[in-house]
């Protein structure tokens, strides 16, 4: 089974249609309100509409935004799924031409504008994200923030008692095992990793 991707970054590809302009932009979000911040943040309040859809796991919406109904919003959201992007928005802007698409020529359009620019977008794997709980002593508070940082993690917390240092990290899922051997390593044994149970989103 291949591993979920998203946009590595924005994205945009414009098209022309009867003399509508067709112009979309898709961003990598991890919720709807990030999604909803970039279509009010690209949205142009001149264009005709501003149609968009976005998915984020099993969480999606999409909007006509006035076009006839399933016209747009429907065949942006059809484009994500049919190229295989996960926790992804794309709004679709038009700028009307003087000639009626017709809902066939509409679903074309948003749907062929939306599928290029994810077609075209650079990609990256989305990967699981473990928590964990890490201890060490004093001695080797640098050591541990060196490995961190070697290993794609990132420090949450940070807390010190009279055994030393204590973090709340979250490090990438498939690093855990090997994060941990490092540890033992470095500190004889001394050291802990303990992850969460659940992998987090």
């Amino acid at each position: 089974m291949t591993a979920a991707q998203t946009l590595a970054g924005p994205a945009t590809f414009e098209l022309e249609a009867k003399r509508s302009r067709f112009l979309a932009r898709a961003a990598p979000v991890e919720s709807p309100e990030a999604a909803l911040a970039f279509l009010h943040e690209v949205a142009d309040p001149q264009a005709t509409h501003n149609c968009w859809a976005y998915r984020i796991g099993a969480d999606y919406r999409s909007s006509d935004d006035g076009e006839p109904g399933g016209s747009a919003g429907r065949p942006i959201l059809a484009a994500i799924e049919g190229q295989g992007v996960d926790q992804v928005v794309v709004v679709v802007t038009r700028w009307y031409g003087g000639t009626n698409l017709g809902v066939g020529g509409l679903v074309r359009a948003y749907g062929g504008a939306a599928a290029e620019c994810l077609r075209t977008a650079a990609r990256r794997e989305l990967v699981p994200w473990v928590g964990a709980e890490l201890a060490c002593g004093f001695e080797l508070a640098n050591a541990v923030h060196g490995l961190l940082a070697e290993f794609g993690g990132e420090k949450l917390d940070e807390a010190f008692d009279e055994a030393g240092l204590r973090l709340r990290v979250r490090l990438p899922d498939y690093t855990v095992d090997s994060l941990a051997r490092r540890l033992r390593d470095i500190s004889r044994g001394t050291a802990s990793l303990r992850p969460d149970e659940t992998p987090s989103p």
